[in-house]
């Protein structure tokens, strides 16, 4: 495979805090509350505002006090700003400090306003990629060769799949299958195979392929990752193909997807790596302008899911991919009730 390394993050590359700054930029209830929300996500200024009831001005001051300590990094998704955690490199002589905390907030819950805000919130992000997906249904695949059409990351895929060890072939599940041109792959490697799409135009856009049509093993859910445990979906590979840059909140994606795969499952995700191709936005749809290589690792290891292989490509329209491969431990039991 033609592989590249992947983009350093700026986190690593950020001046680091005095510690005075650091414990400072800490001491404040509501700017741990504002660590503690960025757990697994990141928000503009505005989506804080709303979660925490806060003016503009002062939010904005208690995330340059943040950024000042060490504790959040920005970056821009088309005309906004959002705030993430920052992590130190970890040999800075202050990362166990600041690991520490991040630890110590991630085992409190959020109170339960600010839960329901954020659900609330995450289903706003949802409900306008689904729209969009809803309305564009049939300008799919002009949209998807503007940035990485499926033939140019399908072989990668296929090539990683064959190469990954499963202890059974029983289900595959494929999340946001797209024109559904993997599911045959799938199909004739596993008995039984599940598409999992939340927008019906496209799930039925699947369904109709005649290729597909052809195949007696193939199930169509549609839904989000989230009704995965209702269905009683339990497979042993999921392939996630250029899908989670369309998502409100990735890093929960991860948590529902480690929740239906069995012990010793995989997890495929191939994805854009982080860009600054504003238009892509607006013209595809996308949330998130792409992700860091250490973002998947931090969302998959909190699923508790150990990384495998990693595949990095350029495209020639500046665009990089990354392929990446994880399991779930096979001394982990599944969630499901």
């Amino acid at each position: 495979m033609n592989s590249i390394q992947p983009i350093e993050s700026p986190d690593a590359q950020s001046d680091s805090p005095a510690l005075p700054q650091l414990l400072k930029a800490a001491g404040d209830a509501l700017r741990l509350d504002i660590l503690r929300v960025m757990a697994q996500d990141s928000f503009g200024v505005l989506e804080l505002c709303q979660l925490f009831d806060s003016k503009q001005s002062g939010m904005s001051h208690h995330l340059k006090v943040l950024a000042n300590g060490g504790w959040v990094t920005s970056r821009r998704e088309g005309n906004s700003i959002f705030y993430r955690r920052a992590y130190l490199p970890p040999a800075h002589p202050m990362a166990e400090l600041q690991q520490t905390l991040f630890a110590t907030l991630d085992r409190q819950p959020l109170a339960e306003q600010q839960a329901e805000r954020l659900s609330l919130l995450q289903q706003e992000r949802g409900q306008a990629s689904q729209i969009f997906f809803t309305d564009n249904a049939d300008k799919f695949r002009a949209q998807q060769d503007l940035i990485a059409s499926y033939p140019v990351y399908a072989d990668q895929v296929h090539q990683l799949l064959a190469n990954t060890p499963l202890r059974s072939t029983h289900l595959a599940l494929e999340v946001g299958p797209g024109e559904g041109e993997f599911l045959p792959l799938l199909a004739r490697r596993f008995t039984q195979v599940v598409a999992l799409d939340n927008a019906a135009t496209m799930l039925e856009r699947a369904k109709a392929r005649p290729e597909n049509q052809r195949f007696n093993n193939i199930e169509y859910i549609l839904g989000d990752t989230r009704s995965l445990s209702r269905h009683r979906v339990l497979a042993d590979c999921i392939v996630v193909n250029m899908v989670l840059h369309h998502t409100p909140s990735p890093a929960d994606i991860f948590q529902d997807l480690s929740a239906a795969l069995t012990p010793g499952g995989a997890l495929l995700v191939s994805d854009l790596c982080r860009h600054e191709q504003t238009w892509a936005r607006d013209a595809c749809g996308d949330l998130w302008q792409g992700f860091e290589p250490q973002d998947f690792s931090r969302w998959a290891e909190a699923a508790q899911l150990s990384e495998g292989q990693s595949v990095y490509f350029a495209l020639r329209n500046g665009f990089q991919i990354q392929i990446r491969q994880f399991f779930k431990p096979l001394n982990q039991g599944a969630k499901h009730g």
